[in-house]
């Protein structure tokens, strides 16, 4: 026997139309939120070693000048990172908001600006937060040992390897002051480049930080206004 189809009463029909909407707001939303979130075009900026005229807000500096990226297989993560170049501009309006959050006057503030001008001039720096789901596999600080690798690429798509990658041993408190996207199981590290290789510049179109195991390879992406 064919069961009986229910009848389409308009108090049914838009039960139904409201359990639907409900799924569509409630189950697919949020995942829409997430597809348009990670599609969103990054920042182009200047890619100059020039140190700023004026400092500029720290919360848009690090905005601009972060990064980030996964990787995933058989629907499970596999790595997360956030990336931010200590760019001079980057610098700057870190030192100015500490200045500021120490109430410096205005010769221990200039002290403090030049301090972070004197660090530009030293080594190409990131500040990594990595996430792997095997907490094993994030040691990126155990050098040719570990599982995951850091290099960076030039202009021609050279790899350049780091001078060294040590962990952020801060507390985390303090380290999530600083990048307010750091993760509960996140671990931070910062990464040296040799600075004899040119970055930075008027020229520069592209800086490019690249992570690679057995597991797979995730690339994170600067680029310069028009680039």
């Amino acid at each position: 026997m064919i069961p009986a189809t229910p009848p389409t009463y308009p108090a049914a029909r838009a039960r139904r139309m409201g359990g639907l909407m409900g799924w569509l707001m409630g189950g697919l939303m949020p995942w829409l939120v997430l597809w348009l979130s990670a599609c969103a075009i990054a920042p182009r900026v200047p890619l100059t070693n020039d140190w700023p005229a004026t400092a500029g807000s720290y919360p848009e500096a690090t905005r601009q000048w972060t990064r980030s990226t996964s990787l995933s297989a058989s629907y499970q993560l596999v790595l997360s990172v956030d990336a931010t170049l200590r760019s001079p501009a980057w610098r700057a309006a870190r030192a100015a908001r500490d200045a500021d959050l120490r109430a410096l006057g205005p010769a221990a503030r200039e002290a403090e600006l030049q301090r972070a001008r004197d660090e530009a001039a030293g080594p190409w720096e990131f500040e990594l937060l990595v996430t792997t789901w095997d907490r094993r596999e994030n040691d990126l600080h155990r050098g040719k040992r570990a599982t995951w690798h850091a290099t960076l690429l030039d202009e021609q798509g050279n790899e350049i390897q780091p001078l060294e990658v040590i962990r952020d041993r801060r507390p985390m408190h303090v380290v999530r002051a600083e990048y307010p996207h750091l993760g509960d199981f996140a671990q931070a590290y910062v990464v040296r480049f040799p600075k004899d290789k040119p970055m930075l510049g008027p020229d520069a179109r592209r800086v490019r930080l690249r992570l690679t195991s057995v597991r797979g390879a995730v690339e994170l992406l600067w680029l310069a206004p028009g680039a």
